[in-house]
């Protein structure tokens, strides 16, 4: 015969458990980061409370072509909440970093990524689509090791440029990684996963970037056989140039790779998911990024007006003042 005093006790377990469970379940993700800045918390923060519910608008901004945002103001009367860039050209590295406080300053949240050549083969997109021999890169005193080493140093020294403004960046290294166009993919899941963490732990334990949130980008046929672990990616997402499809199978493929309830972005897209077929199947973006110049242009323009103007989808002029709102 069980005591009421210990029937008691075990009723005071049991609901304490429940309780601890409850609280476990509801607990924030964490950024891979331990020590990330203040900033980082705030819009990782952001991101996991629009999870689910809302779509950040994108836009890839670059130099030549189309002024993209002077072209998406003037069509749909709104700016994306999301402003790409890349590290593909050096002489260009200092504006981008310079667009990436502008946009944080205005409200926005920028992403960079990095068309990265192929080390010793010089800069450039199709310097990034070469081939060399990876583990080369880590065997120290090689040109590639040297080359390597150059660059990840270069780019350490722009992004300390965003940390001591106190601007946060969605770091999208190696996009598309498991494709077989660029230097990052063309040897295989083991080579690419070791120049991810190699990157990550320079960035990270060396040079104290805090204010990277680490974005993995996968083409349209996400395989957790290149994934570098919890412990060195923030966000995934995948890239695909198809219709304005929501991208369900893309989307469920790449939301089962974590193990953790991670933000799950399109990274790079040639039309705009429509948000109302999006909301029919269930699939909310964290964000997506139109791709840029005659990607935009092709679009038509109602269609994007009416995409901007969609309640799912978030444009600059909604996004809130992270800071203030998250910034604990």
């Amino acid at each position: 015969m069980i005591k009421k005093s210990h029937t008691k006790k075990l009723l005071i377990i049991c609901v304490l458990t429940a309780m601890c469970s409850l609280s476990f379940a509801q607990s924030p993700v964490k950024l891979s980061n331990k020590k990330a800045s203040r900033e980082a918390r705030a819009l990782y923060s952001y991101l996991l409370d629009i999870n689910g519910k809302k779509t950040l608008s994108g836009q890839m901004d670059v130099k030549w072509g189309e002024d993209e945002l002077k072209y998406l103001q003037e069509v749909t009367g709104k700016q994306p909440a999301i402003r790409g860039m890349d590290f593909i050209d050096s002489a260009e590295n200092e504006n981008e970093i310079t667009h990436a406080i502008e946009w944080w300053r205005e409200g926005g949240i920028p992403t960079i990524m990095w068309h990265w050549g192929a080390p010793t083969t010089g800069q450039g997109y199709d310097n990034s689509k070469k081939e060399i021999d990876i583990e080369k890169c880590f065997e120290e005193g090689t040109p590639e090791n040297i080359a390597m080493w150059a660059e990840l140093k270069e780019k350490a020294r722009l992004l300390k440029k965003l940390k001591n403004a106190k601007v946060p960046v969605l770091w999208r290294p190696f996009h598309e990684m498991n494709g077989t166009w660029f230097w990052w993919g063309k040897q295989g899941p083991e080579q690419f996963k070791k120049l991810w963490i190699t990157m990550y732990n320079y960035f990270v334990k060396e040079e104290k970037l805090n204010n990277l949130i680490w974005v993995l980008g996968y083409t349209s046929k996400p395989d957790a056989a290149w994934y570098p672990g919890d412990e060195y990616v923030d966000i995934t997402g995948a890239d695909d140039y198809g219709d304005d499809s929501p991208h369900k199978t893309m989307y469920e493929q790449t939301k089962q790779i974590s193990s953790r309830s991670i933000p799950i972005a399109y990274h790079e897209c040639g039309i705009p998911p429509d948000p109302d077929k999006c909301l029919a199947e269930g699939v909310v973006w964290s964000w997506w990024m139109e791709w840029h110049t005659g990607h935009l242009t092709a679009l038509d323009k109602e269609y994007l007006k009416r995409v901007y103007n969609h309640d799912l989808i978030i444009t600059l002029d909604e996004v809130p003042n992270i800071m203030k709102k998250y910034g604990k």
